[in-house]
């Protein structure tokens, strides 16, 4: 049986809630970014700005989470993992209700930097934590709990962020997430465990070599580049998802939000099925399953058009389970693939390859595609296609990540 880093023993039940605490962390700083999107036309108005004005404010926090990641690997194996996590969400916390107090478009602006800067390393630093307290052998099913995070901000957050816009304004979103971070701060406080162990690493070097140690370190090399296709796989296809099921689809702006309300339920249904079948079958087997069974949908999006209504939403269903499914083993590798007194550091760069591998896709997917003179989407068959030949190339790179640090690597 594999110990973890820091080792403290949690009963179940802390256990249980420590899971609980990180998921809605998770929760809190997904939604933050994902209600921007759907509320654009009342920014838009309220501030008079155009659609590139408004890109930029969805865009700044992807931009300053990327940078906040790369900043982050010189720092975040140098303090306890409790500490940071509830520095970092404690700003982050601010940075939100700040959003939902900003008067003016360029205040809006600077709360959306700050958000991301203390929100882009939550998401790292969660699973670094989880890497740090739960063993391997259950860490697919603890790390199923924490993704579905994602799921439930779909499946209730965006909906509950827009009923409140609709019938209040567009702050009220912003200040509700910011007083239920609120609350987390203080359950994070009472259920995280110290996790200093790695600073008796961290004390023997400086933080450029320990970060220029974890990047030269063909291994992390690997994971962080599975990382990137991973994400690389769905961003290729995901933003433009709206513009083809409209255009080509045939589906009115109505109906979208039910496209994401039917796969978010779905995910969030699979998700704890699927991280158990993960502890069962084994970190790499189950990925490698749902790398392969992700491409049907991944294709088969791009050329859902003539299927109708139904066809759409059975596709973009199946869509959400298997891109969301393959990320809770995916991240269980992550978590193991590294070096574990460097985690931290590892799972900051980890972020900003995230950040990069979606930004990435999307300027890929934006670049091939096009549009004829009804207004049609041209050439997202190809978009899809390019997202499979990642998906492929991800099964094939999964088999070469080391995963048991307690074992000297392979010399070939």
């Amino acid at each position: 049986m594999t110990t973890p880093l820091n080792s403290s023993t949690l009963s179940p039940r802390r256990e249980f809630w420590l899971l609980l605490t990180l998921a809605g962390i998770q929760f809190t700083h997904i939604l933050d970014f994902m209600i921007m999107m759907p509320l654009g036309p009342q920014l838009r108005q309220v501030f008079g700005i155009s659609d590139t004005q408004f890109g930029l404010l969805v865009s700044a926090y992807t931009f300053s989470a990327g940078a906040s990641g790369l900043a982050a690997a010189f720092y975040v194996d140098r303090f306890g993992r409790k500490k940071l996590l509830l520095i970092l969400y404690s700003l982050f916390a601010l940075a939100t209700l700040a959003c939902g107090l900003a008067p003016t478009y360029e205040s809006l602006m600077a709360a959306r930097v700050a958000a991301g800067v203390f929100g882009g390393v939550l998401s790292a630093l969660s699973q670094t934590i989880v890497g740090d307290v739960i063993p391997q052998e259950r860490r697919g099913q603890a790390m199923g709990v924490v993704m579905s995070a994602f799921s439930i901000s779909t499946v209730a957050g965006v909906p509950l962020g827009l009923f409140l816009a609709a019938h209040f304004n567009w702050h009220v979103p912003f200040l509700a997430i910011a007083a239920f971070s609120g609350v987390l701060v203080i359950l994070a406080w009472q259920t995280l465990p110290k996790m200093r162990d790695h600073l008796k690493a961290a004390r023997k070097i400086s933080p450029l070599t320990n970060l220029l140690d974890t990047v030269k370190n063909q291994d992390h090399q690997k994971a962080l580049l599975f990382t990137f296709l991973m994400m690389f796989v769905g961003f290729v296809v995901i933003p433009y998802i709206t513009l083809y099921t409209t255009s080509n689809g045939g589906l009115s702006i109505s109906v979208l939000p039910y496209i994401y309300l039917c796969g978010g339920i779905a995910t969030l249904l699979t998700a704890r099925a699927i991280g158990r079948a993960t502890d069962a079958r084994g970190k790499v087997p189950m990925f490698r399953t749902l790398a392969l069974l992700a491409i049907i949908p991944v294709l088969g999006l791009t050329i859902s058009a003539p299927t109708g209504l139904y066809g759409i939403f059975a596709i973009t269903t199946l869509f959400f389970v298997f891109m969301s499914g393959r990320m809770i083993p995916g991240m269980a590798i992550v978590t193991s693939a590294c070096n574990p007194p460097q985690r931290g550091t590892f799972m900051a760069l980890n972020s900003a390859a995230q950040s990069l591998g979606m930004s990435a896709a999307a300027f890929l997917g934006g670049l091939i595609i096009s549009r004829d003179a009804q207004g049609l989407v041209l050439n997202y068959w190809a978009s899809g296609l390019v997202g499979v030949a990642a998906s492929l190339v991800s099964y094939w790179l999964v088999g070469k990540l080391r995963l048991d640090w307690n074992t000297p690597a392979n010399p070939s």
